[in-house]
């Protein structure tokens, strides 16, 4: 039975707004809603001085909705008024950042990264660590960090992928890899391969369903063998793929590794993006350079007519990176085919290489490692040259 638009809209009538004052389609809390695929896509907007409360609301919309027989599946996002929601502060000016050239040819790193030079000790044959982080989870950021990753590949460079998220790892998957990763001299594990990237993720080494239930020491301990105990050979760039939010995990990994510069992911609406600046602050704190932001999910093309929709709003990300002075790298679409294709393990930069959406993720990679060349020189034009006469 297909899905109707006025059938979700009477679901909805039955979700209480706040303090039960009426229901959220009559309160005007419920944005234009999709179906596509059986699929139901809208988001609500609440308060933003309570949006920590509203949770409870988006999961009970959400409940509602996939109970309708016939649908398989819901996205429901919560987006806040601009006003009050935090997003408005001033920060203090700082020069634009030079634009990026969208298709800026790769060229190689020097041999001693610029991060090392704060103490921290580097992985030998590997010449730049790329963070790819997110304020909070949900927003595509594995997704985006598997295709950037085969973008930079696609450009020419030697890739690899180190998957830090070790309650929630995604790569096994998102890539197609199966099995255990060998040991050389039973000490160093050998990296799982497929795509032309070299991949180490906890996934590989417990099964799928096994919960993680480890406290912060043990994390890092894992996190640091993953990365320092795997031979990875010559790498030009190795992808991290960070645990969302910005906990214990997250700023150890960006206290002790010694990272180019990170990407931060994010989705338009404006709760996502306070929770995207939590993590640019992080990073920020520890002198970790800014790459920039994608916007994923930015907007839908619907497939039958080409109609543009803007389900979580659009263009957030943008606005915010202007205001930060922050690159802005793009815009990623809410397309099935990415979704498809990440969940079939055969990612859109390899399904469909010559794809608008493969395109995308390559042009966001050439900007990526623009930035962090960019980065490389400002850092070693940093350093005094000492003359002796």
């Amino acid at each position: 039975m297909a899905v109707t638009k006025e059938t979700v809209v009477e679901r909805l009538k039955t979700v209480n707004g706040p303090d039960f004052t009426g229901n959220i389609v009559d309160l005007g809390m419920v944005s234009e809603i999709f179906i596509a695929d059986s699929k139901v896509f809208f988001s609500i907007t609440v308060p933003a001085a309570r949006a920590q409360e509203m949770e409870p609301l988006r999961a009970a919309a959400e409940r509602v909705v996939k109970a309708i027989p016939g649908v398989a599946g819901a996205v429901v996002a919560l987006t806040a008024e601009k006003k009050g929601g935090g997003m408005e502060a001033p920060v203090p000016s700082r020069p634009a950042p030079r634009p990026a050239p969208p298709a800026a040819a790769p060229r190689a790193a020097p041999h001693a990264p610029a991060s090392q030079s704060h103490g921290k000790r580097g992985v030998p044959g590997i010449e730049a660590i790329i963070a790819v982080a997110s304020g909070k989870g949900g927003v595509g950021k594995s997704t985006t960090a598997v295709n950037l990753a085969l973008g930079l590949a696609a450009n020419g460079l030697r890739v690899g992928v180190l998957d830090a998220d070790i309650y929630g790892p995604s790569m096994p998957r998102l890539l197609n890899i199966h099995g255990r990763p060998q040991t050389v001299d039973g000490k160093i594990l050998k990296p799982m391969e497929n795509y032309g990237l070299k991949v180490m993720s906890m996934g590989f080494l417990v099964d799928e369903e096994t919960p993680m239930i480890w406290r912060g020491p043990m994390v890092m301990s894992a996190l640091t063998q993953m990365l320092r105990e795997v031979e990875w050979g010559r790498l030009d760039v190795l992808v991290v793929d960070m645990p969302p939010g910005t906990g214990d995990a997250q700023l150890t990994m960006a206290q002790q590794v010694p990272l180019a510069g990170a990407v931060i992911v994010s989705t338009p609406q404006d709760l996502a993006l306070i929770d995207a600046r939590k993590g640019l602050n992080m990073f920020k704190k520890v002198d970790v350079p800014l790459l920039g932001i994608v916007e994923n999910m930015s907007y839908f093309l619907a497939p039958d007519t080409g109609k543009r929709y803007d389900i979580f709003g659009h263009g957030g990300a943008r606005r915010e990176a202007e205001r930060l002075g922050v690159t802005f790298l793009g815009e990623v679409p809410l397309e099935m085919g990415i979704r498809e294709s990440s969940d079939a393990g055969t990612p859109v930069v390899v399904s469909k290489p010559d794809g608008a959406e493969a395109k995308i993720y390559r042009d966001i990679a050439s900007k990526v490692w623009y930035r962090v060349n960019e980065e490389r020189g400002a850092a070693e034009a940093a350093v005094p040259n000492i003359v002796f006469e």
